[in-house]
């Protein structure tokens, strides 16, 4: 008899995205992200860090301060990397798990890379204007999204 207690599609690609965003040396908010096909093979992953040859000791990580002085100009989403890092030729009707909801700029790329679902961890920015358009951009492309509902159980890695 099979086990019983594998996991499920969902709780393996979140695992993944959530894995991925340990990669961020971002103090504050590490974000991952995992891109896969519609027959469930992992196209790419990404977490949120600096472009590659700026190096993340010099460049700020403050979330406060004059505009050159804090990270938001600098540092390259999760769903960035993710669709940066794919090799392959395309990712029409592939989904996104991602540990947070994604930023308008972000969803402006992930709707031309031909995402078609995107299932997120937390959305705790859902009040902004910057989530607010993402909405609305995904609803006027026909994109789902969903929110990640988790199995309640931990997976270690150990060695």
């Amino acid at each position: 008899m099979k086990r019983q207690d594998y996991l499920k599609w969902d709780e393996y690609f979140m695992g993944i995205a959530i894995l991925s965003a340990e990669r961020s040396k971002d103090p504050n908010t590490s974000v991952g992200a995992c891109i896969v096909s519609e027959d469930n093979k992992i196209l790419s992953v990404g977490y949120n860090g600096m472009p590659i040859g700026c190096s993340d000791d010099e460049f700020p990580w403050e979330r406060e301060g004059s505009t050159l002085e804090t990270k938001y100009v600098y540092v390259c989403h999760a769903e960035m990397n993710a669709i940066l890092n794919y090799t392959g030729t395309h990712m029409k009707g592939a989904k996104l798990y991602v540990t947070l909801f994604p930023c308008n700029e972000c969803t402006k790329a992930l709707i031309q890379k031909g995402i078609s679902e995107i299932i997120y961890l937390s959305d705790k920015y859902a009040e902004t204007d910057i989530v607010k358009a993402s909405k609305r951009m995904l609803n006027a492309a026909g994109i789902s999204y969903r929110s990640y509902t988790p199995i309640n159980r931990d997976v270690v890695i150990s060695l």
